[in-house]
């Protein structure tokens, strides 16, 4: 198998009765690898859900045709969901069953069982920080313990495509990036992983492999590297004064950045600007008080994100 997922021509549209149909998926064509992490990023709205709803047999193309671990979602759904492991956002762990037996429903549903399951299941309540909750029932847990036991059941099993959409709410910062520690490991062992996310630093540290659509189409593909070279002339400046200077928010605000963030004394921004436009404003900067740290450095996805997202306009 060359590809672990093939998409092509992909459409989805929703006709509601008596509103204007909707292409939520327009056009679509795309292939992953083997072992690739793979980002599907968009704005709200821009088809990513309903793609994945479309690769999990969740919901049927319109047109067009997409087949997973070998076979065609349309007409073979039963041998893709023997291949697949899904948490997507609106699919909740059974809220009945406890945390434990949500993870030991599930691999037996994949054919594991005995005691090597009720070990693997020790292993990665732990692994998930769910050890201490592993006999409450999940409708008694919060909503970022709920997600870390539908995020739990994919590494219960070995099926050769994982697809999540957005994984880490309701993780804190350190169960996040040991969980993104486990992405990598699997994929590292052939595992295809498609995720969707809003924050585009995880997108950044993970993905190998980053589709952006909107609108249902595509506007970019490629690495991390390939994409901030669509971006050339971004800069992305930071400054940390001991005390911000009264109105310096407003007046970098006049200058139209791309991005800009004031918290405490520190003032983010990314701008579209010659280089050395650049360094006369950090200069101008630094002038108007006491600066404890400045970063000046390149395009982030985010700002990539943006730009082709915002300001582009589709045929």
């Amino acid at each position: 198998m060359s590809a672990a997922i093939e998409v092509e021509d992909l459409v989805k549209v929703y006709a509601p009765r008596q509103e204007q149909p909707v292409r939520a998926v327009d056009g679509l064509s795309f292939s992953i690898a083997p072992g690739a992490i793979f980002g599907l990023l968009g704005p709200n709205g821009a088809g990513k859900t309903t793609t994945l709803r479309i690769l999990t047999t969740l919901a049927r193309a319109t047109s067009g045709r997409a087949r997973v671990a070998g076979f065609d979602v349309a007409a073979a759904p039963l041998e893709v969901r023997r291949r697949i492991s899904v948490v997507i956002q609106e699919h909740a762990a059974d809220l009945l069953l406890s945390a434990r037996d949500n993870l030991v429903t599930y691999a037996r549903f994949h054919g594991l069982g005995g005691a090597a399951l009720r070990r693997r299941a020790d292993e990665v309540l732990g692994r998930l920080g769910l050890t201490e909750v592993a006999s409450r029932k999940v409708q008694d847990l919060s909503g970022g313990y709920r997600r870390r036991v539908q995020v739990a059941k994919i590494f219960m099993v070995e099926t050769p495509v994982v697809f999540l959409d957005e994984f880490s709410t309701g993780m804190d910062p350190i169960l996040k990036r040991s969980v993104m520690g486990l992405l990598r490991a699997e994929a590292s062992k052939g595992r295809t992983i498609v995720l969707t996310t809003q924050i585009l630093s995880e997108a950044e540290d993970l993905c190998d492999d980053i589709l952006i659509v909107d609108r249902g189409r595509q506007v970019a593909r490629g690495d991390v590297n390939a994409l901030k070279l669509l971006q050339g002339g971004v800069y992305e400046v930071a400054v940390t004064f001991d005390v911000l200077p009264e109105g310096i928010e407003q007046e970098l605000a006049a200058l139209r950045p791309l991005r800009l963030h004031v918290a405490g004394s520190t003032v983010a921004m990314a701008l579209r600007e010659p280089e050395r436009r650049v360094l006369a404003l950090v200069t101008e900067l630094a002038a108007r008080g006491r600066v404890l740290r400045v970063e000046v450095g390149g395009a982030t996805l985010e700002d990539v994100f943006i730009e082709l997202t915002t300001r582009r306009e589709l045929p």
